[in-house]
């Protein structure tokens, strides 16, 4: 009997082994960072799974939107401050990055355990471990964003790799949701000791990473600006300080302006899904789409959004970033475009085809941004410009949800912000994005 209980999990173990260590993944060692990226997903959604039925489902609209918004006060706001932080401590120590990656899990093992005591009655105590949780899965994500170039195999380019290992991590998280939803019939704390178990699982899987995930022999801090004889967006050329850095830079040093184009049109569509996060699950919920009830309406997004996303990530894989400047405004257009119709004619098929736009196209614009990244950034400045891009991209979804939270609920007004948000983000990027496409990068540095 024990034989025939243990074939079904074994079976499966051997099935995610062999997929996450085909292609030299298991050699590299890329196969067991995507194994500990799962978990990492796994373990993040049974915390939001905890966190929403406390905040969100437990309570009337009205309430939940009021904790919530303290949620975003008391959690977000501080990480606001804490995010440009975040990338460049971690930039400053690479010679510790498993041992970053195992603090971040052990971190939100134990703040999972004290979420368990606060879930149950909603209490103020809540909210900083919370708080605590969010540092650690964004230091988490920097960290792991900065050691994916460090395990690539011979054969196996930057854009595929993080292509699975992020498909990898949607599959993890949309496993783990049903076991979450199952855990919370037992109470409220009980997918929160499913948290710890898994984050304590991921603890030690990341001392087992590679011994060149703590090498940084030949790397130098990057700094998010164009080179010498180089157009910059008009963003970075009016932000302060600009004059100072202008005049101190090397040109080797600088992250290059179809960078620094296809990072405001990342923000901007990252923006978009914060913004969409937070504004759906309110706006469903009272209001819920026509023929359906709220749970369904939430559910058929939430749906669309990890579809779009997982498409979006196989699609990059697929295309390996060809034109990686068109893609980017590819899709920032094909997100515009999704956000205006819904705007326009706001019913079923036009929400969920911007759920699944905004998922896709945060997926491959990412994946895109990573392909520059590696080709017009030098080998001794990429990890550090791979740490402080997605901390800016993580900065710009906070903001996004800000949006979302504070915005009545008016389906056509808060379709209009979020074009709105991505409209910016083409004007400021797209000429760019275009220019570099046709012209090419004039410093290039194909790897």
């Amino acid at each position: 009997m024990g034989r025939t209980v243990r074939r079904p999990p074994a079976a499966v173990g051997r099935g995610i082994r062999r997929a996450t260590h085909a292609q030299g993944a298991g050699e590299s060692g890329l196969g067991k960072l995507t194994e500990l990226h799962m978990i990492n997903s796994a373990g993040d959604m049974l915390i939001t799974v905890a966190l929403a039925s406390t905040i969100f489902f437990s309570v009337p609209t009205g309430e939940a939107r009021g904790r919530v918004a303290l949620y975003l006060a008391v959690t977000l706001a501080p990480f606001i401050l804490l995010a440009p932080v975040i990338g460049p401590l971690l930039d400053r120590i690479p010679h510790g990055r498993r041992a970053a990656m195992a603090a971040a899990m052990l971190g939100r093992a134990l703040l999972a355990l004290a979420l368990s005591g606060a879930v149950a009655d909603g209490g103020l105590e809540l909210y900083p471990a919370a708080l605590g949780v969010l540092v650690a899965s964004k230091a988490y994500n920097i960290v792991r964003s900065a050691v994916v170039p460090r395990l690539l195999p011979p054969r196996v380019s930057l854009v595929k790799a993080n292509s699975r290992v992020t498909l990898a991590g949607l599959l993890a998280t949309g496993a783990a949701a049903p076991v979450g939803a199952g855990l919370h019939q037992f109470g409220p704390q009980w997918p929160l000791y499913g948290a710890f178990a898994v984050f304590v699982v991921g603890l030690f899987l990341a001392f087992t990473l590679p011994h060149q995930v703590d090498s940084a022999r030949g790397e130098h801090r990057a700094r998010l600006a164009a080179g010498r004889g180089e157009p910059e967006p008009w963003l970075a050329k009016h932000s302060p300080g600009h004059d100072q850095r202008a005049a101190r830079r090397p040109g080797l040093r600088t992250v290059g302006a179809s960078v620094l184009n296809a990072l405001i049109a990342n923000s901007a569509v990252r923006a978009l899904s914060g913004f969409l996060t937070f504004f759906l699950a309110f706006l469903l919920r009272e209001h819920p789409l026509a023929g359906f009830d709220a749970m369904v309406s939430l559910g058929l997004v939430a749906v669309a959004a990890g579809g779009g996303n997982a498409l979006g990530t196989t699609l990059g894989a697929w295309l390996r970033a060809r034109g990686p400047e068109v893609i980017i405004a590819s899709v920032l257009t094909l997100a515009l475009a999704a956000t205006v119709v819904a705007a326009v004619r706001y019913q079923v098929a036009t929400v969920t085809a911007v759920a699944a736009c905004a998922g896709a196209c945060q997926a491959l614009a990412k994946l895109s941004l990573d392909a520059l990244i590696q080709r017009d950034v030098p080998e001794e400045v990429r990890t550090s410009a791979f740490a402080r891009s997605e901390t800016l991209v993580q900065m710009s979804w906070v903001a996004g949800g800000a949006v979302g939270i504070v915005l009545p609920l008016h389906a056509t007004l808060g379709m209009g912000v979020g074009a709105g948000l991505v409209g910016a983000g083409a004007v400021l990027a797209l000429r760019g994005l275009l220019t570099a496409a046709r012209r090419g990068t004039p410093h290039p540095r194909v790897t």
